[in-house]
C-alpha cells in the first residue's frame, strides 16, 4: 500500500491545484498544462509572435524549484547527463509539436477529461497507442545510452536560469511581452501559481509521478501504481467540477480545444511514443531537470523550441481546428519517431 499512497496523493493534489488555479484565473480545463505553459513562456521571451499565448507562467518555475528543493533535502540531487543530447532535443521538439496539435500535454489531457471534454478521451486513446509503440521499441533494446556524472554547474544551470527568468519578470517586465487577450491573458495570481508549482514539484519528485511512465509500466510490467496517479487527477477534477457546476460533457465548444478526432488521436500518439523514448512525460522532464539531470534540461529546451516552431510555422491547433500545416507536421513527426527508434534499436543490437 505504501507505494500507492505517494502517487495517489500527488494526483489528488494536482487535481485540486488545477481546479484552484482555474478558479483563480487560469484558462478553463488548463489549471496545469506543461506544454501550454512552456508555449506561453516561449511567446513571452519572443520566440514566437502568437499574441494570445505569451506569458511567463510561474507554475513552471515553481515545479522545477520544488523538485530541486525536495531532491536536495533528500540528498537525491545529482548532476548527470550526456545521454544522446541532440536526439533528446529533437524528440522534445517532436513531442511539443504533437502536444500543440492536440492542444495540451498528458496532464492537461486528463484535466480536460475531468472537465467533460470527450475530445481528450480520444487523445488518451492516442496517448496509450503511442506508449504501446514505445514499449515495443524498449522491448527490442531501444536506448539513448547511459548518463554520466557532471559538474554541479551543468546540473544547476537550467533551474537557475528559470529562477533568473522569474526575477527578471518581476524587476524588468518590459523585457517581455504579455498577452492582453486569449489564453495567455488568463492567469492566476503569481504567488498562488508559484506556490502550486512548488507543491506539485515537491510531491511529483517524491512520488516519481509520470503520466507516460505509469501506462508504460502497466503495459510492460503489469505495475499499476503510477497509473493510479493519472486516475486520481481525473477523479479529483471530475468531482471538483461537478461540485462547482463546471462539468460540461461533450465534444463541441470545449475550452481551448478542437473536435478534430484524428488530429487529437495522432497528436497525443506522438506525445506518448516520444515520451517513452525520452524516459518520461513533460512533467517528469521538469522534475528531472530540478534533480540536476542536464539531459532533461536539454529536453525542456527542446519543448520551448518546439513550441516556437509550432506557432511560427503554423502547425499548432486552435479552437477552430488543426493548424494549416498541422497534418503535414504530424506526418513528419511520426517519420522522425520511426527513424530515431529504428536507428537506436539497431545501434543497441550491434553493440
Amino acid at each position: 500500500m505504501k507505494k500507492f499512497l505517494p502517487v495517489l496523493l500527488t494526483g489528488i493534489v494536482i487535481g485540486v491545484c488545477a481546479l484552484a488555479l482555474t478558479a483563480a484565473g487560469n484558462p478553463a480545463n488548463m489549471g496545469f498544462c506543461i506544454a501550454c505553459f512552456l508555449r506561453d513562456i516561449a511567446g513571452a521571451i519572443k520566440l514566437h509572435s502568437a499574441a494570445v499565448v505569451q506569458y511567463v507562467r510561474p507554475e513552471i518555475i515553481g515545479i522545477i524549484v520544488g523538485a530541486m528543493a525536495a531532491a536536495l533535502i533528500k540528498k537525491e540531487w545529482k548532476a548527470v547527463g550526456g545521454s544522446s543530447p541532440v536526439t533528446r532535443f529533437l524528440l522534445a521538439v517532436v513531442v511539443m509539436i504533437g502536444a500543440l496539435v492536440f492542444l495540451g500535454c498528458p496532464l492537461r489531457m486528463v484535466i480536460r477529461i475531468g472537465g467533460g471534454d470527450f475530445n481528450a478521451i480520444v487523445g488518451l486513446l492516442g496517448f496509450i497507442a503511442g506508449i504501446f509503440v514505445g514499449t515495443i521499441a524498449l522491448k527490442n533494446g531501444f536506448t539513448l545510452k547511459r548518463t554520466y556524472a557532471q559538474t554541479c554547474v551543468e546540473g544547476s544551470f537550467m533551474p537557475i536560469m528559470f529562477i533568473v527568468l522569474m526575477v527578471l519578470v518581476a524587476l524588468m517586465p518590459a523585457l517581455f511581452v504579455f498577452s492582453t487577450e486569449g489564453p495567455g491573458s488568463m492567469t492566476a495570481p503569481v504567488v498562488l501559481a508559484l506556490a502550486a508549482g512548488v507543491l506539485v514539484g515537491v510531491l511529483a519528485q517524491r512520488s516519481r509521478f509520470c503520466m507516460a511512465g505509469g501506462i508504460r509500466d502497466s503495459i510492460m510490467f503489469n505495475q499499476w501504481n503510477l497509473t493510479l496517479g493519472l486516475v486520481a487527477v481525473i477523479v479529483t477534477v471530475l468531482v471538483g467540477n461537478l461540485i462547482l457546476g463546471k462539468f460540461k460533457p461533450g465534444f463541441a465548444d470545449q475550452a481551448v480545444a478542437h473536435s478534430d478526432g484524428l488530429m487529437n488521436f495522432l497528436g497525443m500518439g506522438i506525445v506518448g511514443w516520444g515520451s517513452v523514448l525520452l524516459g518520461g512525460c513533460p512533467l517528469r522532464q521538469l522534475i528531472l531537470t530540478g534533480e540536476g539531470n542536464s539531459d532533461s534540461a536539454i529536453t525542456v529546451t527542446g519543448f520551448v523550441v518546439g513550441a516556437a516552431i509550432a506557432h511560427n510555422f503554423g502547425t499548432a491547433s486552435s479552437a477552430a481546428g488543426a493548424g494549416a500545416n498541422g497534418p503535414a507536421a504530424v506526418v513528419a513527426c511520426y517519420i522522425v519517431l520511426l527513424l530515431v527508434t529504428i536507428f537506436n534499436v539497431k545501434a543497441a543490437k550491434n553493440n
